[in-house]
Order: structure tokens, then sequence, then C-alpha cells
């Protein structure tokens, strides 16, 4: 079989053009002993792809094709992959790459790894190519970041989880969410959705915290045991003390009164941020945090153990990301931009048609 040295997607050129998509030449870095080539069927279109392409997280490496919530079909296998067999349907996240031999990867935090490496807008050692995502033909990965797909999953349900799904579930086990345990998950977006899903599916009690009551039917459709708007006059109150986790997903620190959240925490239980917002964020003082001794922490993706898991106690709990499919083209993908800026996502999209794009 004849593999491809190149194939085709779509980037973006300058970020002062952030939705005009160009269908480009790719060349991926050079194939190793333990890559795994992948034929995309779907991908998840994740606010990261929007802070990178409009230059909201500084300077990039453009041309740049994003895309990290990557699923589709194993067609190469290097002659040291053991963990990935050939034909069978895998996903790729967005870290592409770690050492794993110091103490962290060892430790099954490959994710916090001084020589990590990003799916997309990384800089290949020793090669100067830069790595590109997954709104293209194929990716080609590591096979330690690459995951078999559970027959119970749909492909484009599993794609968004491989991140957003990977950005909350990870806090989640690490802090303890479970039975008897209550959880807050601040703002209920593509993480934040994935969140409730999750603390409820690991059997804890969820309660959503947004800032109007405009989310509040979708959560309770989703299993929350409660919803707190804090557009609510005293909010915060009524849960002083009582919270053993909040995992903070929101995309904007505007007007965020870190202490009345920090309020509702028990004494030394956690406030994990894992969103990622624009600007300068919030001011944080030792006495906002005195009261109860609560502990302040962030979360950074998670390992290939905390993948395998998640992906096996969604087909298990039967755990269902609400997805809308667009397909991808120039015109889908500067649409599912557009929305995703203005926020007109229920609650994660996942590109499809692949073949009908760029052929079979």
């Amino acid at each position: 079989m004849v593999y491809p040295d190149s194939w085709k997607g779509f980037q973006i050129e300058d970020p002062a053009q952030w939705t005009d998509f160009h269908l480009n030449e790719l060349t991926p870095k050079p194939f190793g002993d333990s890559d795994v080539d992948i034929k995309i069927l779907a991908c998840g279109v994740c606010a990261s792809d929007l802070h990178t392409v409009s230059g909201g997280w500084g300077e990039q490496k453009f041309p740049l094709c994003v895309g990290h919530e990557i699923v589709g079909i194993a067609v190469r296998i290097g002659p040291k992959v053991t963990l990935i067999k050939e034909g069978s349907r895998v996903g790729v996240g967005a870290q592409s790459y770690s050492c794993l031999e110091c103490r962290q990867c060892k430790a099954d935090n490959e994710t916090y790894c001084q020589r990590q490496l990003d799916t997309y807008g990384a800089v290949w050692p020793e090669t100067g190519i830069v790595s590109q995502g997954g709104y293209s033909e194929y990716v080609r990965t590591h096979e330690h970041w690459v995951f078999p797909i559970p027959d119970g999953l749909s492909t484009n349900k599993a794609a968004p989880m491989l991140c957003a799904g990977l950005t909350a579930y990870s806090p989640l086990v690490r802090n303890g969410a479970g039975p008897g345990k209550k959880v807050g998950i601040v703002g209920l977006g593509g993480i934040g959705h994935f969140g409730l899903l999750f603390s409820k599916a690991l059997g804890a009690e969820t309660w959503v915290i947004s800032r109007s009551h405009s989310k509040e039917a979708d959560a309770l459709a989703m299993g929350a045991d409660g919803f707190i708007a804090t557009q609510d006059k005293d909010w915060n109150l009524p849960h002083h003390m009582s919270f053993d986790l909040i995992v903070n997903t929101a995309s904007s620190s505007e007007g965020f009164e870190l202490s009345k959240y920090l309020s509702m925490l028990d004494v030394h239980a956690r406030w994990i941020s894992v969103g990622l917002p624009e600007g300068e964020g919030q001011e944080v003082k030792t006495q906002t945090f005195m009261e109860n001794g609560c502990l302040i922490g962030a979360s950074h993706l998670g390992s290939r153990k905390e993948v395998l898991s998640m992906l096996d106690l969604a087909v298990e709990k039967k755990v269902e990301s609400w997805v809308e499919e667009i397909e991808i083209s120039k015109g889908g993908l500067a649409s599912a931009l557009s929305r995703l800026h203005e926020n007109d996502v229920k609650y994660r999209f996942t590109l499809t048609g692949y073949d009908k794009c760029f052929g079979t």
C-alpha cells in the first residue's frame, strides 16, 4: 500500500481573517516507528480552536490547521506500535507527544511533561515542522496519544470527549467526585456540560452554577440536581460551605466575584479551574480563601489512563454529549467558529462529512 507523505487540510493564514479557511497541502512530521496515521472521520470544534485562530491566545504559527477532538480509522501502524491495531477506530485529543521518561510521565501525569507537544501549533523537534490538527484528511500521532474508541460510543459524540470531555473528567476523578460528594460545575458550555454529565456518571450530587437561568432547563435535562444563577440576590448564601469540589469551566471572568464562589466550599475543599478566558483574569488574595481554608488549583487535559477510563465510563453509564453536526467545508468551518464566538452552540459542534469533502 502507498501511504501519503502529505495531505490536505483547512488552514487559517491570518488571525485578522479567522473565518477565512484555505484548503492547503499539509506536511506532517516524518513517520516514526511508534506512529499511527489516522484517516479522519470526525472532529470536534473546541473553543481552543477559536482562541488560537483569532489570536486571542497570542502569537501563533500560521498558517495553521486546528482541531484536536479527532476520531478516525488507523490506516498505518509503525513497526513498534503495540497499543493500536490497523483498521481500528481511534481518537486523538489535544496532546500528541511527551517524553514518556520523566517523573511526571511515569506517574500518569504526561500532560504535565515539560516536553509535551500539542496536536496543533507545536514545532516537532529537529524538523521545524509545525503540527497540524484535525480539520484535515489525516493526522499522524505517537501511539501513546491514540485511543481506541469503544463500540458503544458513536463517532460524532465521542469526538468532543477527547478534549472537552477529558478536561472535565480528569479534575473530577482526581479530586474525589463520587457518591456522597457535592460538586459544582461553573459554566454550562462545551466543557461544563461534560462536567455535569461525568460528575453525575461518577455518582456525585451535581449543581450547575451559571450567570442566568437561561440554561437551567438544559441542565436539569442533563441530570443536574440543582441550578444556581449568579444573577439572583444572595445566590451563594444557601450553599455556604457545602460543596466538596467546584470545577470552573467558564470561558469569561468578566464580573466574576470569586469570593462568593469560594464561600460555598467546605473546609479544605477545592476550586479547580479548567477554562482559559482571554484577558487578565481575577485578583486572588489570601483573605479570599482563608475563611474556609479552601484550595485553589487548575487542571490540564488528562492522562492516557484517564482517557480510557472516561470512554469506558461513558459506555457503562450511557453518557451522551449534546452535539450538533456540521459538514466540514470552508463555509461549514466559518459558520461553526462564528457561532462558537457568539456562544450559539448547545453544547458542542462535531465536524462530519470528511469523505464527502476529501474523498475516500
